[in-house]
């Protein structure tokens, strides 16, 4: 793997070779560079012969500025209204990829930023874009890069937010075996190994199937193989001072997905060891916090480790199974393993909750295919009723804006708990439909009502003595690069989007 420093470089004579950098990326258009001259000069020169300037990104020789290398990326024309600031990450990412293949490895990223309130965090997203482009996985030798920025002005927090992103990127992409839950739990316990973060790891067989009985159910063909055996990790910040912020987060973390008993067939098994990715995001999350050390919030994550396999000790639908919550579910299809781990993992962030005032729930999952057929390569944030009067979704949907990983703001809805009502008096929920929910209507949003009720969190409602504030987001169809869905890069969606919604808003 690579390793990678993100500094603040000094303005005066750093394009200069001042500071080692070898390379200079210029990520946006060189007309805004009004700050820097001899840039804009060395690429009105270039334009007279060569049309591409300003068009794609390319190399310019450049004597005298640092390394002798001069990397344009345009961000391409911004003012359109559809336009979003995901351009400066695309930019900055194809980039710095010139300049590390052309043997760079302290490139110096130059922002051209842009007045309009869409671009406000122009420069962190295109740290996220780089970032993304010099990630390589704990598996791969990579080179070590430092990476230069003129005007960054927070550098601890960008080194943590790109830290929590390559070990949620680690985490998500590792295959079968890498990160089968015993392993994906201690790659936990080294990363928060003398952190604040306190990690605890449920791996008792006896003490999984009484306490989180719904995710036993998922892992029961799994338990006779250690290597396979789930996991429940549980991570627990609390930062210095008076708490202001108590936030709590379930991670939807099946390491491989053969669909159980309803088997996945015709292709769609591969790729699924990135069935993992909500876990992921979660742990980058709290890794982040670990190195930032904020004060005043405190955040409780559960993860829910395992492994849906296929044989003889495999679940089946039709099995009743009561949830820790103590609902009985009957199973519709175990192909929707997710919502069973997420339930009882939330079921217990619930009795976490305790006297603390304002409490948010988070669920994070690759969940449906659905979403991606409803919304393309974006996530989707669904609220209860409690989340939705305080308008919890609008702001984190404004929030993933302005950083690059773009939500839709999807809705709850009556039809939605129809879908899952019991069928017969045996059973209390239905966990799912017998098809795909790619070919279900409201497949991404009706699981949601599950989750409500099969974790308890109904009992918090509006109308309640200890209302609960609850969020789901699906990050199905964003949890790895839209090029390449099975096989791409993990993305680290949603971390960026979630620390800046917990400490800036």
């Amino acid at each position: 793997m690579s390793k990678l420093l993100i500094v603040n470089a000094e303005q005066a004579d750093a394009l200069f070779g001042d500071g080692g950098w070898d390379a200079v990326v210029v990520v946006g258009n060189t007309d805004a560079l009004d700050a820097h001259p001899e840039i804009q000069q060395l690429v009105a020169h270039a334009s007279g012969v060569d049309a591409r300037i300003g068009r794609e990104p390319l190399m310019l020789l450049a004597p005298g500025l640092a390394g002798g290398r001069l990397v344009l990326a345009p961000t391409g024309d911004l003012e359109g209204e559809y336009e979003d600031v995901r351009r400066y990450a695309e930019a900055a990412q194809a980039g710095v990829g010139i300049a590390l293949r052309a043997g760079a490895r302290a490139p110096l990223l130059v922002i051209a930023g842009h007045d309009d309130l869409r671009y406000s965090q122009a420069l962190e997203v295109a740290l996220l874009g780089a970032g993304h482009e010099i990630y390589t996985p704990f598996d791969v030798a990579g080179p070590d890069v430092t990476l230069g920025v003129l005007g960054l002005e927070d550098a601890p927090r960008a080194n943590a937010l790109e830290n929590g992103r390559i070990a949620a990127r680690d985490l998500c992409g590792g295959d079968p075996e890498q990160m089968a839950p015993p392993a994906f739990a201690d790659y936990c316990v080294e990363l928060f190994a003398d952190t604040p973060v306190s990690v605890s790891v449920i791996e008792d067989q006896d003490v999984l199937v009484r306490d989180y009985p719904l995710l036993s159910a998922v892992a029961r063909a799994s338990f006779a193989v250690d290597r396979h055996a789930p996991r429940v990790v549980r991570l627990e910040y609390t930062g210095e001072g008076v708490i202001s912020r108590n936030w709590f987060l379930a991670g939807k973390g099946v390491t491989f997905d053969t669909g159980g008993a309803d088997l996945k067939i015709g292709g769609a098994m591969a790729g699924m060891s990135r069935d993992k990715g909500g876990a992921a995001a979660v742990a980058g999350l709290m890794a982040t916090l670990a190195q930032l050390k904020p004060k005043g919030i405190r955040v409780v994550a559960e993860l829910g480790l395992v492994r849906n396999s296929i044989g003889s000790e495999a679940f089946v639908p039709d099995e009743i199974i009561e949830s820790h919550a103590g609902v009985k579910v009957r199973i519709g299809n175990t192909d929707a393993e997710g919502r069973l781990v997420l339930a009882d993992v939330l079921s217990h962030l619930r009795e976490s909750v305790g006297e603390c005032e304002n409490p948010v729930m988070f669920s994070l999952a690759t969940l449906t295919g659905h979403v991606g057929r409803a919304y393309g390569p974006y996530s989707a944030v669904i609220e209860n009723a409690v989340a939705r009067g305080q308008a919890l979704g609008g702001q984190l949907q404004m929030v993933s804006e302005i950083w690059g990983e773009p939500f839709e703001l999807s809705r709850l809805r009556r039809e939605d708990f129809a879908q899952v009502a019991a069928r017969s008096p045996s059973e209390r929920l239905l966990s799912s439909n017998n098809g795909a929910s790619v070919n279900i209507s409201r497949g991404h949003q009706f699981p949601m009502a599950f989750l409500l009720q099969a974790a308890g969190l109904d009992r918090h409602g509006a109308g309640s003595d200890q209302p609960i504030a609850y969020m789901h987001l699906d990050i199905a169809a964003s949890a790895v690069e839209k090029r390449d869905p099975l096989y791409g890069q993990p993305t680290a969606v949603p971390v960026a989007t979630l620390l800046s919604n917990l400490l800036d808003h």
